[in-house]
C-alpha cells in the first residue's frame, strides 16, 4: 500500500478504527459513569437533608387514649346522693379544761355549690349568716345567703339538718351533689361558746375516679372572729373590728400542746 503523509496505508486504517471505537456508545457509558461522582454525592446529601421529614414517625405518644377505653356505662353518674353523719366526740374526757355544762352543737346548715363559691373560708371575714350561726346557733340569715347563691347559679341545694342536743352524740342528714355542684360546705356551732364552730368548706366529693364512696373528716374548732370572749361561757364581747376566721389553738380547747378534734363528719355515698 502507498504511504499517505509518510504513514503506511494499513497503519492509517488502524488509526481510524481506533478513533471510531473510542467514540462508540460503550466508551461513552464508561465516561458517564466516572464523571458524575461529585454530582451524585451532592444529590445524596440533598436527599439526606430531606429524609427526616419523610421518615418522622407518627406522633402516637401524644395522642389521647382511644375513647373506646371508657364505655358509656363506665361514665361517672351526673349526680350522687350522700348521707352525712356528724359524730361528736367533744366531752370532758377529750377537752377537760373548763368543760362547760350542757355541751351541744347547733343544727347543721350549709350548701352544695360550684368550685368558685365559699360560704366561709379561713382568713376571711365571716358573713352575717356565719356570724349568727357561730354566736347563737341560728340558721338565719345563712339560709338566705344560700338561697341567694342558688338564685344566682352559684349553689344548687340548701342543706339543713338537726343538731346534737348533748355531746358526745350524733346526727345525720342527706343531700345530693352533682357534676355542676360537687362541693359541700357545712357548719355547726360549738355551744356554749362566744363564736366558735366546726365545719367544712368547699369539700369536693368528686375525685379523680368519680364520686367518692366514703370520706371521714376530722372537725377542729374555728373562731368566727366576731366575738372576743375567751371561754365557753364568756359574756358577749363583740369584736370592734372583725377578725378573719381562724383555727383555735389555745385554751380552753388546748390539750397537752395540741387541740384534738371535736368529732368527725362521715360522708357515705348512698346506692342509686
Amino acid at each position: 500500500m502507498s504511504d499517505l503523509f509518510g504513514i503506511p496505508r494499513l497503519a492509517m486504517v488502524l488509526l481510524v478504527l481506533t478513533a471510531t471505537t473510542a467514540c462508540a456508545p460503550g466508551a461513552t457509558t464508561q465516561a458517564t459513569t466516572a464523571v458524575p461522582t461529585v454530582p451524585a454525592a451532592a444529590e445524596t446529601a440533598t436527599a439526606t437533608a430531606t429524609v427526616p421529614t419523610m421518615a418522622t414517625p407518627e406522633p402516637t405518644a401524644t395522642v389521647a387514649p382511644p375513647t373506646s377505653a371508657v364505655t358509656p356505662t363506665q361514665r361517672p353518674e351526673e349526680s350522687a346522693r350522700y348521707l352525712l353523719t356528724f359524730e361528736a366526740t367533744w366531752s370532758e374526757a377529750t377537752h377537760p379544761t373548763d368543760f362547760p355544762p350542757n355541751p351541744h352543737f347547733s343544727g347543721l346548715i350549709g350548701a352544695t355549690h360550684h368550685n368558685g363559691v365559699r360560704l366561709w373560708e379561713e382568713g376571711e371575714t365571716a358573713t352575717p349568716g356565719i356570724q349568727n350561726m357561730a354566736e347563737t346557733g341560728g340558721k338565719s340569715p345563712l339560709d338566705s345567703e344560700v338561697e341567694a347563691l342558688i338564685t344566682e347559679g352559684g349553689a344548687c341545694e340548701l342543706v339543713s339538718g338537726g343538731g346534737i342536743a348533748l355531746s358526745p352524740g350524733a346526727v345525720a342528714v342527706e343531700f345530693t351533689v352533682s357534676r355542676d355542684c360537687p362541693l359541700v360546705s357545712l357548719v355547726s356551732m360549738i355551744a356554749p361558746s362566744p363564736d366558735w364552730f366546726v365545719g367544712v368548706t368547699g369539700l369536693s366529693l368528686y375525685g379523680d375516679e368519680g364520686w367518692i364512696e366514703e370520706w371521714v373528716v376530722d372537725l377542729y374548732p374555728y373562731d368566727a372572729g366576731t366575738d372576743s370572749g375567751v371561754s365557753y361561757t364568756s359574756p358577749n364581747q363583740p369584736t370592734e373590728v372583725k377578725e378573719g376566721i381562724h383555727r383555735i389553738e389555745e385554751d380552753p380547747l388546748l390539750v397537752e400542746g395540741r387541740v384534738p378534734p371535736l368529732g368527725v363528719f362521715r360522708f357515705m355515698r348512698l346506692p342509686e
